[in-house]
């Protein structure tokens, strides 16, 4: 059964957070479903996030709701398992809106315990990124 594969134990990481305010833009956004609070990223030429899995995963679905003018035209999944080098699952060419979008769906069965979402070409003239929620859904492995 497919279900939200973040929990307390991932570790995450982004590439940046907005005049570093953390406690106003940081990563914890990103997962607490709160329609309030978001990730924004401070400019750069692409943003990304890191997910660390305290177990392997299979992954099927990747959901992101962006702030409309602050996405991305093209984003990139990538995953590993252990010390393995990042390998790219699948390109995704998300909507500038502020809809949830499903940028994967079933288009994969990989196994990881480690992704990176990387955000290129953003919408917004300064490279920023602002993010409200971020799914990983798919299959805890044993």
């Amino acid at each position: 059964m497919t279900h939200s594969l973040v929990c307390p134990e991932t570790v995450s990481r982004v590439s940046s957070v907005l005049n570093r305010n953390s406690r106003q833009f940081g990563k914890k956004y990103l997962f607490d479903q709160d329609e309030e609070t978001c990730w924004n990223s401070d400019q750069g030429p692409f943003q990304w996030v890191t997910l660390e899995f305290p177990q392997r995963i299979c992954v099927s679905q990747l959901q992101i709701q962006f702030q409309g003018g602050f996405s991305s035209r093209r984003g990139r999944l990538e995953g590993s398992q252990g010390s393995e080098a990042l390998h790219n699952i699948v390109d995704f060419y998300p909507e500038d809106n502020n809809s949830l979008q499903i940028s994967c769906s079933g288009l994969w069965a990989a196994e990881v315990d480690r992704l990176k979402v990387t955000f290129e070409d953003t919408t917004d003239f300064f490279g920023r990124v602002v993010i409200y929620h971020l799914r990983v859904l798919g299959e805890k492995k044993v």
